[in-house]
């Protein structure tokens, strides 16, 4: 049995998938600990895994104004990285090390680049896990950059433009990553060769690509140890068959609603969605769920619109008619899994870049925050439900994606890993 720590920073959508994946390795025989933010410490033990609390606290869950800080369209990256991810680096570092020293592998992911460190510092093999297909920053699959939200529609650029593209990201965020290179000098170990948040970041061991195969292929440019997996599902909903009763009656009492959410973290700061969206509903004329976090309704509610915090995605969306949501990876693929057409308002991050591949899938519509209008959101809406299309083409995918295993394959590759360092030492 091996000693795994699986580690990771944000929101649900970055947390569920490494539940999924230690789910199956406790399940194969491992011990899997948990290092990650003190919020997240009930759902973890609750589970029955060891946690340990590695900083930053994720204070944003109870912070609308620093949530829009995090999430802001051109600005919101490079804040998450300046003042939460650099700004804790050496304490990230040191809850790291007290819960790895007697580790056997360490798997992570994007922010948590203390690990890396870590795993260098103890001689631990590591794993790096990619959730979205924005973290490769391919030039043969080029992302759509949150600064640069019009580059959805300049994909025939060429790759001599993509590559300029990359340059630039480079160039803009080379600061970013001076408390990197301080305390890798400090720690004795080698320089980066290249940029820590583009393009030297993965692992030499493994990289998993914990996303579906419809929603990128591998490219030459990807991390040549890089797995394609398919996306790893988890939502809190496994073993569980009852909704809450009053929203059982509203679903059961008349056609698949409209479910309107955030995911966990941009319900935080949303702005005029919710009003938006119930006038939208409004000139519809139906059905539509709420799923709104902390937030209450700002009027009262007609009778075909139901309003509640949370429900676990794999029992509502395959209830919808389409989703409303803002493009996490996680909600994303949720809806890809349910089979249901989506219209997405991204905020930031990897989120105008999912929203553009779903678009181009022949699944989704894209509207931007900015337009998020009660008329433009029926229109968009009208359109998706109108043409058959869309929900036909979610149905294809959804086969796809149910096909795949990605907890499998991506513990099949851990595995291996354990057993080649087994092997070696």
């Amino acid at each position: 049995m091996s000693r795994i720590v699986l580690t990771t920073i944000g929101s649900l959508g970055d947390l569920h998938p490494k539940i999924a994946l230690a789910l199956e390795l406790r399940k194969r025989g491992h011990d899997v600990v948990f290092a990650t933010h003190k919020e997240y410490q009930d759902k973890i033990e609750a589970l029955g895994f060891e946690f340990h609390r590695m900083r930053p606290d994720n204070t944003a869950l109870d912070d609308p104004q620093e949530m829009a800080r995090m999430m802001d369209l051109k600005t919101g990256t490079e804040y998450v990285i300046k003042n939460w991810v650099c700004a804790n680096l050496r304490e990230t570092y040191t809850d790291l090390t007290v819960c790895t020293e007697d580790a056997d592998f360490i798997i992570t992911g994007e922010g948590v680049v203390a690990a890396r460190l870590v795993a260098e510092k103890l001689g631990i093999p590591w794993a790096f896990a990619v959730l979205q297909p924005a973290s490769f920053l391919s030039v043969y699959d080029p992302s759509v950059l949150p600064v640069l939200p019009l580059l959805a529609k300049l994909r025939g650029l060429g790759s001599l433009a993509n590559q300029g593209i990359i340059r630039l990201s480079k160039v803009l965020s080379k600061s970013w990553a001076e408390p990197i290179h301080q305390l890798r000098r400090e720690l004795g170990l080698p320089p980066l060769i290249g940029n820590p948040f583009i393009d030297d970041k993965y692992s030499p061991y493994l990289v998993l690509a914990l996303f579906s195969s419809v929603f990128a292929k591998p490219q030459p440019d990807w991390a040549k140890n890089a797995v394609l997996t398919g996306f790893a599902f988890y939502d809190g909903s496994e073993g569980e068959t009852e909704l809450a009763l009053e929203l059982q009656q509203f679903l059961d009492g008349g056609d698949p609603p409209i479910v309107f959410t955030l995911g966990s973290a941009a319900v935080m700061a949303p702005s005029h969605f919710y009003q938006e969206s119930v006038q939208a509903i409004k000139q519809l004329n139906r059905r539509a769920v709420l799923l709104m976090g902390k937030n209450t309704p700002s009027e009262a509610l007609p009778e075909n619109i139901f309003a509640m915090s949370y429900v676990p995605y794999a029992q509502i969306f395959p209830r919808a008619c389409a989703i409303v949501h803002q493009g996490g990876i996680g909600t994303t693929a949720q809806a890809l899994r349910a089979g249901c057409p989506t219209l997405i308002m991204p905020y930031s991050h990897d989120q105008p870049d999912n929203a553009a591949r779903v678009e181009r899938l022949g699944t989704s519509r894209t509207i931007p925050r900015n337009q998020y209008t009660a008329e433009r959101v029926a229109k968009q809406l009208r359109q998706l439900l109108e043409n058959p299309s869309y929900a036909a083409k979610a149905l294809e995918v959804r086969g796809v994606i149910r096909a795949e295993n990605g907890v499998g394959v991506a513990c099949d590759a851990i595995e291996k890993q354990l057993q080649a360092a087994s092997i070696a030492s």
